[in-house]
């Protein structure tokens, strides 16, 4: 899928998603773990990008997206709070199902868990997002893009993009464990982890 230059990170680590907690738009910020990510991030792309203003960042609205945006920038030598934010760029509700561990959502609801593993793409929490809707979402962001661009949001607005840029499976990239302490780079329909 032909388009500029992407590079997308996955906000760092929260205190929730170490619990395997469905965090969606509930506004948690990054743990210890999380600025470590978002620094070796934003080191490995001072290493990789010679002239960092050609680039354009945005970050999604949800502080922990927005916090690793300003350290990786830091790392990168460049003024932290200058990137635009888009809300497109927000991460999947999880509806009824924010703040619920996996565990706890397998045991309550069985049914729906299995459901949810057979149908990631199209899955939709009660009150929430499927895959399939999020992509709605951010694909008129993805067409908008004029030049190279980094974003820092969220792992189901990232299985997104990818699928899309991908062209790949739709429950397989929705299946796809987004890391936190990697750079993607898509171009070209190629993708390159970084």
């Amino acid at each position: 899928m032909a388009g500029p230059m992407l590079y997308y990170l996955r906000h760092g680590e929260t205190d929730w998603n170490a619990e395997l907690r469905f965090q969606g738009q509930k506004d948690i910020p990054l743990n210890a773990r999380g600025r470590e990510q978002a620094r070796s991030n934003g080191k490995r792309l001072a290493e990789l990008i010679s002239n960092p203003s050609e680039l354009d960042f945005v970050a999604s609205p949800l502080g922990r997206a927005r916090e690793t945006m300003e350290i990786v920038r830091a790392e990168m030598g460049l003024d932290p709070g200058n990137y635009r934010i888009d809300a497109r760029l927000i991460e999947a509700s999880y509806g009824d199902l924010e703040g619920t561990t996996l565990a706890e959502f397998k045991a309550m609801a069985p049914d729906e868990h299995k459901l949810r593993k057979q149908t990631r793409w199209t899955y939709c929490p009660r009150n929430g997002e499927s895959h399939a809707m999020v992509l709605a979402r951010v694909l008129p962001f993805y067409v908008e893009l004029q030049r190279p661009t980094l974003v820092c949001a969220h792992g189901v607005v990232g299985r997104a993009i990818r699928q899309h840029v991908l062209a790949m499976d739709r429950d397989e990239a929705a299946d796809f464990t987004f890391p936190q302490d990697r750079v993607f780079l898509w171009h070209d329909g190629v993708e390159r982890q970084l």
